[in-house]
Parts: structure tokens; C-alpha cells; sequence
């Protein structure tokens, strides 16, 4: 890039951190969101600063630059999404979040995948690899429906309770690292050839062994790591006593750099190595502290994020995009998502019907997407359908960061104030 673009990059950087410390605040609980806002601010960013100003970022040329920028802010969101759940990791109480992971993320991924190959004209592997992008609910955008933060003491806090926030909050903690089997399941459809060849191997590794393997190293990391902040046996070496939140950036960066080592999902491993914290000592405010400093970070990569996919808006991104492209976003944001966690949750006793069709609603897609399509697209020839999954997968994150975080604040309230009118008078 020239020196002009350069500097148009660095002032487009400064004002995505500006935004990133105040929007959040200014439009909490709004129809207007700050991702929103952030998507509009870059889509003027990209006419201002043109496509030449963008090549060294532009996920179609590098996708590379989006995917190690989108992964980071997962993992941070990941780490942040764990310290918050006060609830202690039961197969019993987590019911309503194995429900949609194991029935609604199947059948969406199933749904997108046929319509993407039917319809869309896609191959199978490209329709498999979209259907993967597309499957995950985003720990990141999410944010307006998922529990706010750790509460000391945790169980019977008024967040513990709402059922809705905590299966959404659950499910993108697990789900973003459940897309990958299906990802790297596209993959070899696209690159390894006969699938006699290669299904058990992936049914054995990807889907089984990575996940063991994610859980694995990031319960005994958290469990390490909980007993050395809160329980260590010198006092003036408990982390915890001397609040220094940074510690938490070390557990994120440490355990997902050893999962991916040793060939494991690193998102799993964080999100698992947050609960694992926890586990050890649920009263402790450093939750609160170590929850806050991912939360902000969380909030600067996110908007970059954004920034990046809305100057792509109007630099090409959707040049791609076919009518039945946007009939797919359309129905996973309407239909698919919706109806697949609406059947998954029947029979969820701690779900009223409202709750379960909300919960079922809300499954926000986001900045794990972005990731996927750059990991996909960087690890096997999708060459000449590249575009077409980019434009499709942006088309319906728009839509989707249009139409739940207009809707979030107000859906909410509306369950919140349902529950207080059938709470008995004192």
C-alpha cells in the first residue's frame, strides 16, 4: 500500500477504538447497536478509502489477515463467556444447551447444506463448508441475550435463573469449536478425495479425538490454574488476592496454544479452561476483574472486526451474491435456526413456550463465521466458489447483526417483565 493508504488504515484503526470504548455504553439496550453502527462506519470507511486502500486486508484477497483477527477475538469471547456462567457444569441443569447443541446445530448444518447444493448451485463441499460457517451461535455478538457477567456466589443469582440467557450464553461457548469437525469435514470433501477413504479417520479424530482432546487439556489447565490463583500455598502468590486480571490473557493465549499444538480444538479448550476457573471458587470478585479486561479487549477486536467487514461491504464482498443466496440467509435467520431450536426444545420442563421460541430465535451469527470462511477457504481449493461463500455467509451475518440486535433489547425485557407479573405478591 501507499503511504496515504497506509495512513487512511491507521486513522480508520483510531476511530474503531474510539467507537469501540464508547458505543457499547451508548447504545446498551437500544434497537441501534454498536455492531450496527460499526458495519455502517466501515461500509463508509470502505467508499472513502476504495478498494486499493484495502487490498492488504480484504478477506477476499487475505484471509489470513481476517481469520487470525476473527480467531483472536473468539477466543477472547470464549475465555469471557466461560468466567460469566455462574451455573456449575451439570449434564441435569444444562439441559436446554446439550439440546441445541446436539439437535438444533446438526439440523441447521443439514438444512443449510441441501439448500446450498439444491438451490445455491453450490458443490458439496462448498455447501458442507457454508453449512459449517453458518452453524455456530456467535460468542461475540450475541452479548445483548447471553448473561452480562460472574456474580459472586453464582447460584440463585437472577441471571443463573433466566434460562433463555443461559442457553444461549452455553451454547456459543461450546458451539463455536462444534462447527469445526464439520468444517474440516468440508475440507476433505474438497481435498482428500474417495470419502470411503477418509470418513472413519475424520469420524475417529475430528469428530471424536479433537474434541476429547480440547476438553481434556482445557478442564486440567483450569483446574491448574484456579488452584494456583485462588488456592495457592503461598499467600502473597495468589494471584487472585493481588487482583491482577492480566493473568487472564495468559490462560487464554497459554491453553489455546497448547490444545492447537497437540492437534485439539483450542476453542473448546478456553471456553472449557473459563468453566474449569470458576469451578474452583465461584465467590471471588476476580472473576468480575478477570471478566472485564476480556470484555474490553473483546469489544476493540470485535469492532475492527466489523469495521473490516463493512468497508468489504462496499468493496466487493457481495459482488458474489445471487438471489438464491440471499433466500438462504433469509431462511437460516427466519426459519432454519427457529424451527430447528423450537423442536429441540420441546419438552425442555425449565422453558415456558415464549422462552423456548425466543431462545430458538436468537441464534446470532457472527464473528465465528468470519472465521470459519477464512479458515476453510485458506486450507483447501474453494477457489471457484470462494466468492460466492464469502458473500453469502457477510449477506447473512448483516442480517443477522440487523435483525437480533434490533430486536434483543426489547425481546428481553419484554421475557423479564413475563416473569416478574407471575412472580407471587409478598
Amino acid at each position: 500500500m501507499t503511504n496515504l493508504n497506509i495512513e487512511r488504515v491507521y486513522l480508520a484503526a483510531g476511530v474503531a477504538l474510539l467507537l469501540a470504548a464508547t458505543l457499547p455504553r451508548l447504545f446498551k439496550d437500544r434497537a441501534i447497536t454498536a455492531p450496527m453502527l460499526m458495519l455502517g462506519v466501515g461500509a463508509v470507511v470502505g467508499v472513502v478509502i476504495g478498494p486499493a486502500g484495502l487490498e492488504a486486508v480484504s478477506p477476499l484477497s487475505h484471509p489470513t489477515v481476517i481469520e487470525h483477527l476473527a480467531e483472536l477475538c473468539v477466543i477472547v469471547a470464549l475465555m469471557g463467556v466461560g468466567l460469566a456462567i455462574d451455573r456449575p457444569l451439570d449434564w441435569r441443569t444444562w439441559g436446554s444447551t446439550w439440546r441445541l447443541l446436539l439437535i438444533t446445530m446438526p439440523l441447521c448444518i443439514a438444512a443449510v447444506a441441501v439448500f446450498g447444493w439444491w438451490a445455491a448451485a453450490l458443490t458439496p463441499a462448498a455447501a458442507a463448508l457454508l453449512a459449517a460457517v453458518l452453524a455456530p451461535t456467535d460468542p461475540v455478538l450475541a452479548s445483548d441475550v447471553q448473561v452480562e457477567g460472574p456474580t459472586p456466589g453464582g447460584a440463585g443469582s437472577a441471571e443463573e435463573d433466566d434460562e433463555v440467557r443461559f442457553a444461549l450464553t452455553s451454547e456459543a461457548g461450546f458451539n463455536d469449536a462444534l462447527a469445526f469437525p464439520f468444517v474440516y469435514l468440508a475440507i476433505f470433501l474438497a481435498s482428500q478425495g474417495s470419502v470411503q477413504s477418509w470418513l472413519a479417520g475424520w469420524f475417529a479424530w475430528e469428530l471424536i479425538g479433537k474434541i476429547a482432546v480440547g476438553v481434556l487439556i482445557g478442564a486440567i489447565v483450569g483446574d491448574l490454574l484456579g488452584r494456583g490463583l485462588f488456592r495457592f500455598p503461598i499467600k502473597d502468590a495468589r494471584l487472585a488476592d493481588r487482583g491482577e486480571p492480566i493473568v487472564v490473557l495468559a490462560a487464554v493465549f497459554a491453553v489455546y496454544g497448547l490444545t492447537e499444538l497437540v492437534g485439539g480444538y483450542g476453542f473448546l479448550a478456553v471456553f472449557v479452561c473459563a468453566i474449569a476457573i470458576r469451578r474452583i471458587e465461584r465467590d471471588s470478585g476476580y472473576h468480575e476483574q478477570m471478566h472485564g479486561l476480556v470484555e474490553q479487549l473483546e469489544h476493540v477486536l470485535t469492532l475492527v472486526v466489523l469495521l473490516l467487514l463493512g468497508a468489504a461491504l462496499t468493496t466487493g464482498l457481495l459482488d458474489a451474491l445471487s438471489w438464491q443466496g440471499v433466500v438462504l440467509g433469509v431462511l437460516l435467520v427466519f426459519v432454519i435456526r427457529p424451527v430447528a431450536g423450537w423442536l429441540s426444545l420441546q419438552g425442555c420442563d425449565e422453558m415456558e413456550p415464549k422462552e423456548r421460541a425466543v431462545t430458538a430465535f436468537f441464534g446470532v451469527r457472527g464473528i465465528g463465521s468470519i472465521y470459519y470462511v477464512s479458515y476453510g477457504l485458506t486450507q483447501a481449493d474453494f477457489r471457484a466458489e470462494a466468492d460466492a461463500i464469502w458473500a453469502i455467509a457477510a449477506f447473512t451475518i448483516v442480517l443477522s447483526v440487523v435483525v437480533h440486535g434490533a430486536s434483543a433489547a426489547w425481546v428481553m425485557k419484554h421475557l423479564e417483565n413475563a416473569r416478574e407479573s407471575r412472580q407471587p405478591t409478598p
